[in-house]
């Protein structure tokens, strides 16, 4: 399974919940440079551009590319 968070607070959520099988894509507004290489979580995805509520479909193309046929879930703000 897939989550692709849109904010820290979601962020946060998925990494508790996300099982070691799971992946979790974010944007650059959920997580900060420094702390996406601080955390060297390995099932931790970073885009270089901010996510919101709109996630450009863009996004959701390269995590299918990455994970094709996975599910995603998507955290609604």
């Amino acid at each position: 399974m897939v989550f692709l968070a849109i904010t820290p607070a979601g962020l946060d959520q998925a990494l508790q919940i996300a099982r070691a099988a799971d992946v979790i894509w974010c944007g650059a507004n959920a997580i900060s440079d420094a702390t996406y290489l601080d955390l060297g979580d390995a099932r931790l995805s970073r885009f270089i551009h901010e996510l919101g509520a709109g996630v450009p479909a863009g996004a959701l193309d390269t995590i299918r590319e990455h994970h094709p046929g996975q599910t995603i879930w998507i955290e609604a703000a």
